[in-house]
């Protein structure tokens, strides 16, 4: 089930033109492409975000960053957000 274009079933990272600057409220993610700016104002989403390259699947990055189940909706729907945004990218798992 896809939540805002992010199927949490499907292997996901970061765009190769998007840069992280984490700070104490989270992280910066600057698009060079598009020149957008996306603030992330939770750590444990960042966890999430970093770990999407080396996790199977946006459920198993939500997972290893100690997302809990009834908190894995929120996550998903801020994922779906970067990914509109081009900040991700579907990959081949």
């Amino acid at each position: 089930m896809a939540v805002h274009g992010v199927d949490p079933e499907s292997a996901w990272q970061l765009h190769p033109q998007v840069s992280v600057r984490p700070e104490p409220f989270g992280a910066l993610l600057y698009h060079f492409g598009t020149r957008k700016l996306s603030f992330l104002k939770d750590r444990t989403l960042l966890t999430v975000v970093e770990g999407l390259s080396d996790a199977a699947t946006a459920r198993a990055a939500c997972e290893a960053a100690g997302v809990a189940d009834e908190h894995l909706p929120t996550y998903l729907r801020a994922l779906g957000t970067l990914a509109d945004s081009k900040m991700l990218v579907e990959r081949a798992a």
